[in-house]
């Protein structure tokens, strides 16, 4: 049997990603390296361990005592955590960070790329086995959205692809053609939230991948979390890029959405 390792953040999307993949007969070793970790994931792995966040010494020393050759990195570990003083890192780490350009999503993980590469070890394509989990365009709820909203959606994406570009975030909340929010290192359930109160019942969340999306990290991805943030602030509707998102509990989220008459919108 084949071993694949997963360092694995927060959210559901490990979870898919463990299931899906021993479904396929591979061994998964999956490594918590954020607080909060879907406490469903030590079950739905062959093997399950945790790391603290910024501790790339032990990491590797795991990924090697478990013979992995190949991982994949999913889930959500913001840069928050560094800034906060609450994660700490190695001298490892350290040493890596101190050598970057600056401290940008894309500029970080590839160097955590190369410094697995540099150890024998891969990163796989964050899709490879979860592409299933990324819907075609189309409405998904039973709700409709307005023409104002349609456009409100094409020119939130627009936006988001334009913000991923530079490599600050993946969303944008709008409304009649206005920025509300930028996602930015609060992530994007905060920037729904912060955004959805601007709106008054009338935001829109515009989600899309960043324009070169590099498809070994920071896929974007849409959930549960990303419903109940716009069920807590007020939103109206989300839009997210056809073919190039993640949907995770595609089912509970359309029922909540039709539910509480929120209308989903692929395009």
């Amino acid at each position: 049997m084949k071993t694949i390792g997963l360092i694995a953040g927060i959210g559901r999307l490990p979870v898919e990603f463990a299931r899906a993949a021993r479904g396929m007969g591979f061994a998964v070793i999956a490594i918590g390296v954020a607080p909060g970790v879907d406490e469903e994931l030590s079950k739905a792995a062959d093997k399950f361990h945790t790391v603290g966040l910024g501790q790339l010494d032990k990491l590797l020393a795991l990924l090697k005592q478990e013979a992995v050759q190949q991982v994949t990195m999913l889930g959500k570990v913001t840069k928050e955590h560094l800034f906060s003083g609450s994660a700490r890192p190695d001298a490892r780490m350290q040493q890596l960070l101190a050598g970057l350009k600056d401290l940008n999503d894309d500029t970080v993980m590839l160097a955590l790329v190369r410094e697995l590469a540099g150890e024998g070890i891969g990163v796989l394509d964050q899709t490879e086995f979860i592409r299933q989990l990324m819907p075609p365009a189309g409405v998904l709820t039973r709700l409709e959205p307005t023409p104002e909203q349609l456009a409100d959606m094409e020119f939130g994406l627009g936006l988001a692809r334009k913000i991923g570009g530079l490599d600050i975030g993946q969303t944008v909340i709008v409304k009649n053609k206005a920025v509300l929010a930028v996602e930015a290192i609060e992530g994007t359930d905060a920037c729904i939230r912060r955004g959805g109160q601007l709106g008054r019942g009338a935001a829109i969340v515009a989600k899309a991948a960043k324009p070169k999306q590099d498809s070994r990290f920071d896929v974007p991805c849409v959930g549960p979390d990303t419903l109940a943030a716009m069920l807590e602030s007020g939103a109206a509707a989300l839009v997210m890029e056809a073919g190039k998102t993640l949907l995770v509990d595609r089912q509970t989220v359309i029922e909540q959405a039709d539910k509480h008459g929120i209308c989903i919108v692929v395009m």
